[in-house]
């Protein structure tokens, strides 16, 4: 035996990445892609520390071992620049989770839904909203499940008022179940729709957003707009009708069945919830179990949005996050206290 031979084995070696090189076509987009004293450059380098970004007159060089991935997320980037919509440091942060979870931010941040009160194009801003979006275009009812922040409501909202404005449906109604979250409504002022307007709020929010305030108040007035307590819902069909049934988990089983079945011909429903958020009495949630049982039913779609989808402050990201680490936990502990 001969000791110290070298291995006659061929050694597998990763072969070294290309440089990946993007053009720009346009000086304004080339500042745009950049950012303010190249911010835009800085926080893609911070995502992928072992890359390197360079500009050289209208072309974008990458180097390194992930030069084919940054390469790629700056072509979506112009892309999205090329289709009018401005890139921030929230766009981009997204842009590169979506990356990561190989989706193509050019098809989820340039999907335009329609106009909002003030001309802003409204479009779905992570891959999970895109996905909720699209169960909604391709669904007679869809399910939207997820944390606050999340665009459930809002979003829904927004694709009612597109199906309005194209003449898809006749009307928008617009409910909530009235749960008592600690205050009771009978010591609330006013006669009953008074004391309900409070449950009702964020859904003229919502349309406010979508119509302003004079153009949902000719909605209302027309009554092409509904907005009512869920309890309202019994012993109506509703015909050519877009529905929002928001703050779902809240809703009991009965009523949910009730709900459901008020559902007439040419109308479409999204139903939106959290599971996390439940206020119903003895935890008798409408959604405890629900997709189980209605899993199988064509035309119908469940999409579940997570702290990855939340919109607003990014703590909120962070807030909903950690306690999705501490559910978890907890029923973890739980199992193996079971076990």
């Amino acid at each position: 035996m001969v000791l110290n031979e070298p291995s006659i084995r061929p050694l597998l070696m990763t072969p070294p990445a290309k440089p990946y090189s993007v053009i720009v076509p346009g000086a304004h987009l080339m500042a745009a892609f950049v950012g303010q004293r190249d911010a835009h450059l800085r926080l893609i380098e911070a995502a992928y520390p072992d890359v390197n970004v360079a500009m050289r007159g209208n072309e974008i060089h990458v180097d390194g071992p992930q030069a084919g991935v940054v390469g790629r997320l700056c072509e979506e980037l112009v892309v999205i620049l090329q289709r009018g919509q401005h890139l921030d440091e929230a766009s981009i942060r997204r842009s590169i989770d979506m990356m990561r979870d190989n989706e193509r931010p050019s098809q989820v941040l340039t999907d335009d839904i329609m106009r909002g009160a003030k001309g802003k194009p409204v479009r779905p801003k992570t891959a999970g909203q895109k996905r909720y979006v699209d169960a909604i275009r391709n669904n007679v009812i869809t399910f939207g499940l997820g944390p606050a922040g999340t665009g459930k409501s809002w979003l829904a909202v927004a694709m009612a008022v597109q199906a309005l404005q194209t003449k898809k449906v006749q009307r928008i109604i617009l409910t909530r179940p009235a749960v008592e979250a600690g205050e009771r409504l009978g010591f609330l002022p006013g006669d009953l729709m008074a004391k309900i307007d409070p449950y009702l709020r964020p859904l003229y929010d919502a349309l406010y957003d979508m119509v302003e305030v004079e153009g949902a108040q000719k909605l209302l007035e027309r009554q092409a707009v509904e907005v009512a307590p869920l309890a309202f819902m019994r012993g109506r069909t509703l015909n050519d009708s877009f529905i929002i049934l928001d703050e779902a988990q809240n809703a009991t089983p009965e009523q949910m069945k009730m709900f459901l079945t008020r559902i007439g011909f040419g109308s479409q429903v999204v139903v939106t919830g959290d599971t996390t958020q439940i206020d119903v009495p003895d935890g008798r949630s409408s959604l405890i179990g629900l997709e189980r049982t209605l899993t199988g039913i064509e035309g119908l779609a469940f999409v579940h949005l997570t702290s990855g989808d939340v919109v607003r402050h990014r703590i909120v990201a962070d807030i909903v996050a950690a306690y999705e680490r501490s559910d978890e936990a907890k029923a973890a502990q739980q199992g193996g206290r079971r076990g």
